[in-house]
């Protein structure tokens, strides 16, 4: 069996698709190889890029504060996300954020298949569109899946999914009010995913 080093050294090399060739490198996965619940964001974001490691941008501290509330210790769970090369575009100088289109979202679900498949979770969190578009298919829409429990597979993997909005959707509120309902939101559906695998483990 694949050990979960052996999967960072490959996705280290990964040239499945042209994102590698302006990221910095991949920016794989970290958090226990047997955590029960994993969290798959996007993609890597300009700090994520320059430092190798998710969710250390400002996003991240909004899921930190996110997890914190919600009761989960980040340190308990696997993040990662489902495309691992930084895609963007020059303004000024500035690296803005692209979205990742269905041919680098497909090439990269290999690594979150592989992931997934080591480390095993019980439930996983999908943050995003381009989250939930690795897991379901381009059909995927947010607003039809945020906060609901829901079987799914992605390769040998089966197991809970639970969607919600990614944590740079609270960032880009346009006034506090609605950043304050886009965070309580985000809080509510993790607490709702923490209960669900508390709940599967008890069943299992």
């Amino acid at each position: 069996m694949t050990s979960w080093q052996e999967l960072a050294d490959s996705a280290a090399t990964c040239t499945r698709c042209d994102l590698y060739e302006r990221a910095t490198g991949t920016v794989f996965g970290e958090g226990p190889a047997d955590a029960a619940m994993v969290l798959v964001g996007e993609q890597p974001g300009d700090q994520e890029d320059k430092h190798g490691r998710p969710f250390v941008g400002p996003a991240g501290r909004v899921l930190d504060r996110a997890l914190a509330d919600s009761g989960i210790g980040r340190q308990d769970v696997y993040l990662t996300n489902a495309v691992k090369h930084f895609k963007w575009t020059e303004r000024g100088n500035r690296r803005i954020h692209q979205r990742p289109n269905a041919t680098e979202i497909r090439a990269c679900t290999y690594w979150l298949d592989a992931e997934l498949g080591v480390v095993r979770p019980r439930l996983v969190v999908l943050l995003g569109a381009v989250a939930g578009e690795a897991m379901f298919g381009p059909r995927f829409r947010v607003g039809e899946h945020k906060g609901k429990v829901e079987d799914a597979s992605l390769g040998p993997w089966q197991g809970l999914v639970v969607s919600t909005i990614h944590p740079s959707a609270v960032l880009r509120g346009p006034d506090p009010e609605s950043r304050d309902r886009a965070y309580a939101g985000l809080v509510e559906d993790l607490v709702v995913a923490r209960e669900a695998a508390a709940g599967a483990a008890a069943a299992s």
